[in-house]
């Protein structure tokens, strides 16, 4: 078992940042890949970015150059730096943990933070 729980989402104006963090708990030593999903009302749940154990990272083409995703693994944290924000972006983020390097929504999650975007 592993819990995440998520911090740092809000309230921002488009063009503003925001920073997301996510701490990990449990059998931690089983954590292969650690990123960020997020679902916006009426949509599917989409990769946002994640990192792998040996540090591979991924993100989804919509925040490349936007976003930058990191990881203290001594801490057990993920972290998800989040610049010229866009309306579009706006949907509950969720952290996600998964104990094999497979693509899709697997794993564990964090109870969802809120990120909205004002134009």
């Amino acid at each position: 078992q592993v819990q995440l729980v998520e911090s740092g989402g809000g309230l921002v104006q488009a063009g503003g940042s925001l920073r997301l963090s996510c701490v990990a708990s449990g059998k931690i030593f089983m954590i292969k890949v650690m990123g960020w999903y997020r679902q916006a009302p009426g949509k599917e749940r989409e990769l946002v970015a994640e990192i792998t154990y040996n540090g591979v990272i991924n993100y989804a083409d919509s925040v490349k150059g936007r976003f930058t995703i990191s990881r203290d693994t001594a801490k057990n944290t993920v972290t998800l730096q989040m610049n010229s924000l866009k309306p579009e972006d706006t949907a509950l983020y969720y952290c996600n943990t998964k104990l094999a390097v497979i693509p899709g929504p697997y794993g564990y999650w964090g109870q969802g933070t809120q990120v909205t975007v004002s134009s």
